[in-house]
């Protein structure tokens, strides 16, 4: 029903405007007064037991983040560059020169986690972050992993994990789309990111490109108020008619849903993306300015403003699909990309910290897979699926801990492997859903995110 005036009163209303519009309205008030179409798709859902989490923020590194030069300490490839090993690309059969990180590491927080200087901020916060050194992944392919840590579906297109936990736990904010995702640019696998797949059309991820106007759009078509209200109320009469003759039309329904979310977003979604109000003390955390309408600060606190406001799964991208942290050619690269993201993501941290909001919110910071210990290409680091690093903080979490660790050289996990699927369920555990009963019927089967696989890593949960 549109929020700001009664059906009823709106079809009522424009009845003196036509000779013919009596009859088309008496048919109508007839038609669209049925329990059809009532029912909010997005209203909140309970939880299968009591969450940790609330909400998520999800921090993707495009391209496949080094972990032996950022998060997982190998002393003995420092001693061993240049070297030639057998396990150097991940293979067997493939003999590589080993490359040592081009960064000093150094102990963080309380808690003493080594973390290489590429993340010096980040560094002082350890003590928030429980990092996992055993990630593992199945495709050393860019398109295949990035879908994968976002779907779990390595080859198919499958609903994201925002999709699932907006299925899961609909919103607390219906001025807001439940999952939103702060993109300048797509990563491999494109839309497939944050797409709803056979999930209804609502829980599909809403793009948001950072710049003057973020969302483009959000102008009344009108500027008459009056003249809005009736227009909204009549279309909204007709779709509830129509919704009324095909009610197993799913579609329709979503789609209907998604216009009436674009429509409250005109006034909510504006307040969201101004930052004029905020302290300069605030905006000094993320590395802004008060001009700023880009970069990756401005994505974090943006962030922090849609988590404030309700909204359940937002996603940040860091890299496309053209320029990421991909570096086959030279292992420098690093040093600009994480320059980039390093205060921004401590300053978030602190931030939701500040306003006691990191103890239900989930920060999740992750890449599609890590890269060789071996030289690949002239300077640079090959695709390994095999480990990788990736860590939560807030939400439920052991701070100050690590979880798995990789052999001598970073090449293979050594101890408590935690697969994508594993990852997965392991977020939808601390939103208080249980993975193997969050399921949706599609083409004669039940789907869930993690397929028939996943394990909750306990370990990981304070």
């Amino acid at each position: 029903m549109n929020p700001l005036l009664p059906r009823r009163t709106v079809l009522q209303s424009l009845v003196g405007g036509s000779l013919l519009m009596p009859g088309i309205v008496s048919q109508l008030l007839a038609e669209s007064d049925g329990p059809s179409m009532k029912d909010d798709p997005l209203a909140p859902r309970p939880p299968h037991f009591p969450p940790r989490a609330k909400r998520v923020i999800f921090l993707f590194s495009t391209g496949g983040v080094s972990h032996m030069d950022t998060f997982d300490h190998k002393p003995q490839l420092f001693a061993a560059d240049g070297k030639i090993t057998g396990i150097g690309g991940g293979l067997s059969n493939q003999q590589r020169v080993l490359l040592k990180p081009l960064w000093e590491f150094r102990p963080g927080g309380q808690c003493g986690t080594m973390v290489s200087d590429l993340f010096p901020n980040l560094r002082e916060l350890m003590d928030d972050v429980c990092l996992i050194r055993s990630m593992k992944s199945d495709d050393n392919e860019h398109y295949q992993a990035t879908l994968a840590i976002h779907t779990g579906s390595f080859f198919f297109s499958r609903p994201s994990l925002g999709s699932w936990v907006s299925y899961g736990l609909g919103t607390v904010n219906q001025n807001l789309p439940s999952f939103m995702v702060l993109a300048p640019h797509l990563p491999y696998a494109g839309t497939l990111v944050y797409a709803n797949d056979f999930l209804p059309a609502y829980h599909q991820g809403v793009r948001v490109i950072p710049g003057p106007d973020p969302i483009p759009n959000l102008d009344r078509r009108t500027m008459q108020e009056r003249v809005q209200q009736l227009e909204l109320g009549l279309s909204g009469a007709l779709n509830r008619s129509h919704g009324a003759r095909h009610p197993a039309n799913q579609e329709l329904a979503a789609r209907v849903r998604t216009f009436e979310t674009a429509f409250h977003m005109q006034t909510e979604a504006r307040d969201v993306f101004d930052l004029s109000r905020e302290p300069d003390n605030v905006l000094d955390l993320y590395g802004l300015s008060r001009d700023d309408t880009t970069g990756f600060g401005w994505q974090c606190l943006v962030a922090r403003r849609l988590a404030e406001r309700g909204v359940r799964f937002i996603e940040l991208v860091d890299g496309s699909s053209s320029s990421n942290w991909d570096q086959h050619a030279d292992m420098a690269d690093h040093g600009p990309r994480a320059k980039q993201i390093d205060r921004p993501i401590a300053g978030l941290i602190r931030d939701l910290k500040r306003l006691g909001m990191l103890d239900d919110t989930l920060v999740v910071w992750t890449t599609e897979f890590g890269r060789t210990p071996g030289i690949d290409g002239t300077k640079g680091r090959g695709h390994h699926s095999a480990c990788f690093s990736s860590w939560l903080a807030g939400g439920g979490v052991k701070g100050g801990s690590v979880y798995g660790s990789t052999d001598e050289l970073a090449a293979t996990v050594a101890e408590n492997k935690v697969h994508v699927h594993d990852f997965h369920a392991t977020i939808l555990h601390l939103l208080g859903i249980d993975h193997t009963r969050l399921t949706f019927r599609h083409a004669g089967r039940d789907f869930r995110l993690t397929d028939v696989h996943g394990r909750v890593v306990q370990e990981l949960i304070a």
